[in-house]
């Protein structure tokens, strides 16, 4: 590779825009998200990436404060627990005139709490006089709003643009505005109260004079409009009250764990909040969107896979998720888009770029794995709810689903993906970048590629579309799915296994060549259950030797493979969802001590990474002594599937399973690892009814009892 952090894929973050810098503070609320640095300042500093960003569109790429002409010091800047707010402590710095100092610094403190709403987002600042004489001096904001598409703030540059307007200026606001080539007028409003004393094109200035121990308070509201319907005003407080509504109304949906390991409970509730935060509110109900500040939007691989680690602890999730794939599933054929009839959505975008085509995601289907993922989940979700009638109405979706997978079997006995545009995504696995498939060479692969993981997603498809046929009497169709399945089983078998690397070749290509290259894949083989019991074993083991686990995660290329590098986006880094899923697998197969290895690895890297936040991903370096993990320049924090690791590792530990057709719970040989000693589980709902369930570790040995029970609701434990 020519550089070690590049991506070659040209759809994702240029390294120049390196993010491992722990100091932005992120918050997100549906359609809107944005970055702060510490200061609470946007595009001051940092990587570029900074500002507030709504449907694809930076809004305010510029926010800084003054004191007295000079910068305030940062005391403190911390993003509350359920990532509701942003709350800074700063104080003045030493104020000089003439060569005398005439404020000391630490006289004056500045109180700032911020919070976003969707398309709002508020500031409340309180300013008090420590000082034991009356001061005067000004307190300025300098604003700026250059309207970029998310892809133009990532590197992508435009042959033209469409035309800013002259900012508008009102007595106690200031308006910017852009009409975007696309036809649509995108316009931002800064609005203080009360009115600043003076106010231009770009700052608001306020002539302040405070006495020893008074204050004076000041309120910022910038919200954002797309096609000049309006501005909503709302105060700080209406904004925060809202927030704090919907982080409660969250809450009170989820399941709740709790363990006697307090960081390893830091994790889960950092998890938690990320969850809810990157969770927006749908017409079709809740879905995660992939990640800040690159994904935030739908991706249908990363929701599905979001959605299974969190069905056991909020069904909630799968259920939109299902909802809304169901109705952007393709219809028909569109090349440029790789729609084709049945397949579940890629990615979609609102932004101008992709409203004109400048890069292909307004709704994008470049992805071999969300169709089958679709089906899985949708089973999984019957599973854990018992909603038949869900089933029945989304039928039609899974039908089609299926039938474009068994169309594919048909046509090349594997699934297989080649992009038809040249916009398009090469890859078009999980692992997308460019160059994440290749040949033990390092030559890249003819297309059309067969991934592995994906013929082991196609075969659990078929098999759970199986069931549900056979749920809603469609004893005939059933017959064939599950037919399809076991040939499939049988040809991968026969197909993919590589007895001279002992594992499964990374893909086929269209020359019938198999990439002989030990990978993380074979992980996710585990997951689907394609694989014998023999070779799982030996998955298994592979994927906890020194060449694959580094000490925090599984390398998603193993260390001395062709283009292994650690510091590479797909080849040799690690992805804490792709270790879980691989520890799910693992724990199916009965192998929960190697799948206990890798979540001990996950937990001490959430340890290290600031707020207990697992990244998208981090280097694959290997695990020395006393040092944190490396991290990775351009990966999104918060990451919703990254946050949902947790949960999908309780459950395959717990074995935790939930019967559709009773009020039963059962965990299936539950294990805790030797850092936990109890863990207890609060609101697991099913049919009406709530358990609360503690399990407890003596040794080796496990104990489960049941702490309050509503309804009728049974407890199975097999140990």
């Amino acid at each position: 590779m020519d550089d070690a952090i590049q991506i070659d894929n040209r759809w994702y973050i240029p390294a120049m825009s390196a993010r491992a810098d722990d100091r932005n503070r992120v918050l997100k609320s549906g359609d809107g998200f944005v970055v702060f640095s510490r200061h609470g300042e946007m595009g001051h500093a940092g990587f570029g990436d900074q500002g507030f960003y709504y449907r694809g569109t930076r809004h305010v790429s510029y926010w800084h404060l003054l004191l007295a002409g000079r910068e305030p010091v940062l005391l403190n800047s911390m993003v509350h627990l359920d990532n509701s707010r942003l709350a800074i402590d700063q104080t003045s710095p030493d104020l000089f005139v003439d060569g005398r100092c005439w404020l000391p610094k630490g006289s004056l403190h500045i109180r700032r709490e911020l919070g976003i709403h969707d398309y709002v987002l508020t500031e409340q600042l309180s300013l008090t006089n420590y000082h034991q004489e009356t001061r005067a001096f000004e307190l300025t904001y300098e604003i700026g709003a250059d309207f970029r598409d998310i892809f133009e703030v990532r590197g992508n540059t435009r042959p033209r643009r469409g035309n800013d307007r002259t900012p508008q200026i009102e007595a106690n606001a200031m308006i910017f505005g852009y009409d975007g080539l696309d036809g649509v007028t995108r316009r931002t409003r800064a609005g203080f109260s009360p009115a600043p004393s003076r106010i231009d094109a770009n700052t608001a200035s306020f002539d302040i004079e405070l006495g020893p121990g008074e204050s004076c308070h000041i309120e910022t509201t910038i919200s954002c409009d797309i096609g000049e319907a309006g501005f909503l005003v709302p105060d700080h407080d209406r904004t925060m009250q809202a927030i704090e509504a919907e982080v409660a109304a969250d809450r009170e949906s989820r399941t709740e764990v709790i363990t006697d390991n307090e960081q390893f409970n830091d994790w889960i509730n950092r998890s938690v909040a990320d969850l809810q935060m990157l969770t927006t509110r749908t017409r079709h109900g809740p879905y995660p969107y992939a990640g800040v500040p690159w994904f935030s939007t739908p991706f249908g691989r990363d929701g599905i896979i979001t959605a299974l680690q969190t069905l056991w602890t909020q069904p909630e999730i799968g259920r939109g998720v299902l909802t809304f794939l169901a109705d952007t599933q393709a219809d028909g054929e569109d090349p440029a888009n790789e729609a084709e009839p049945g397949k579940i959505i890629h990615e979609m975008r609102d932004g101008e770029m992709a409203a004109l085509g400048e890069v292909p995601f307004r709704r994008y289907y470049g992805s071999v794995d969300a169709t089958p993922l679709f089906v899985m989940l949708a089973y999984k979700y019957y599973r854990r709810t018992g909603d038949r009638e869900f089933i029945r109405g989304i039928w039609p979706n899974i039908s089609r689903a299926l039938a474009w997978v068994t169309g594919q079997l048909s046509q090349h006995g594997f699934l297989v993906y080649s992009r038809h545009d040249a916009k398009g995504l090469v890859q078009q696995g999980w692992k997308d970048s460019d160059d994440a498939v290749f040949h033990v060479d390092g030559q890249p692969p003819r297309p059309p590629v067969a991934i592995c993981e994906v013929q082991g997603y196609a075969f659990d498809a078929l098999r759970r579309g199986s069931e549900m046929a056979d749920l809603l009497g469609l004893a005939p169709l059933a017959s064939d799915w599950r037919r399809s399945a076991e040939e499939l089983q049988a040809r991968f078998e026969q197909r993919f296994w590589l007895e001279q690397i002992g594992t499964y070749a990374l893909a086929i290509d269209g020359d019938d060549r198999p990439c002989a290259v030990r990978s993380s894949n074979p992980g996710h083989l585990l997951y689907s259950g394609i694989v014998s019991p023999e070779r799982a074993a030996r998955v298994s083991a592979g994927l906890i030797s020194p060449a694959a686990f580094n000490g925090w995660g599984v390398r998603t290329i193993f260390e001395k493979e062709c283009r292994y590098n650690p510091m590479s986006y797909h080849n040799g880094s690690v992805w804490p969802h792709d270790t879980a899923i691989a520890a799910a697998g693992m724990a199916a197969y009965g192998h929960k001590d190697d799948a206990l290895v890798l979540l001990e690895g996950l937990f001490n890297a959430a340890i290290h990474f600031d707020l207990h936040r697992l990244p998208e991903l981090f280097c694959g370096f290997e695990r020395i002594s006393g040092q944190a993990p490396t991290q990775y320049p351009v990966a999104c924090s918060p990451q919703a599937w990254a946050s949902g690791t947790v949960f999908m590792f309780l459950e395959a530990m717990l074995g935790l399973h939930v019967d559709p057709d009773a009020a039963r719970v059962s965990l299936d040989h539950p294990r805790l690892p030797d850092y936990i000693t109890w863990l207890r589980i609060r609101r697991i709902r099913h049919r009406n009814a709530e358990l609360d369930l503690i399990v407890r570790r003596h040794g080796k040995d496990i104990a489960v009892n049941i702490e309050r029970r509503a309804g009728p609701m049974e407890l199975n434990v097999t140990v």
